[in-house]
């Protein structure tokens, strides 16, 4: 970009630009360096463009623009899972390396209702990226509000590959079982 700093309006067309070009997440502070202004001033960017109806994504990797094709054919599942945060890298492993795809984390929460996270995690670079941030920031995982109990939503392009998951969760004993 030019030394000229950009108006509010050009710089979220310049952001929904960039967005719908990528093939990857993009950070807040990638994009900012790019516009040449804060990362706060592109979170409130993001949350103007969301408000004009923009199918833009903040995940744990980054904003993504969500494109939707004719030949779509993604499959969808919601599953419910219970284990320690320590068996979180192992659940997150287990669920990729079957080709799925883990679109978002859900906890209920007794005061706030459903707490949603985009995690958007396809592979064992992204869940270990994940898992690095969480310990690096020392965040807990949603989970440990819900005694582990959560929801995640599972993509992929074949329903075998989902089917093959459960599979893997439920002999693992990941999914969870009401007692009652």
């Amino acid at each position: 970009m030019s030394e000229q700093k950009m108006s509010g309006t050009d710089r979220r067309d310049y952001l929904l630009k960039v967005l719908n070009q990528a093939t990857e997440p993009l950070t807040g502070n990638a994009l900012a360096k790019k516009t040449g202004v804060s990362r706060q001033v592109i979170v409130q960017d993001i949350s103007l463009l969301k408000a004009t109806g923009e199918q833009i994504m903040a995940t744990s990797q980054g904003y993504l623009l969500i494109k939707h094709t004719q030949n779509d054919r993604t499959f969808k599942r919601l599953i419910v899972c219970q284990h320690t945060p320590e068996e979180t890298a192992e659940e997150l492993y287990l669920m990729v390396d079957q080709g799925v795809m883990v679109r978002n984390v859900v906890i209920e929460h007794p005061v706030y209702g459903d707490l949603e996270a985009t995690l958007m995690l396809k592979d064992r670079h992204d869940v270990n990226e994940f898992l690095t941030k969480i310990k690096t920031t020392n965040a807990p995982y949603l989970a440990e509000l819900t005694d582990g109990v959560h929801i995640h939503t599972l993509e992929s392009d074949r329903e075998e590959k989902i089917d093959s998951c459960i599979q893997a969760l439920e002999a693992r004993g990941f999914i969870f079982h009401s007692e009652g």
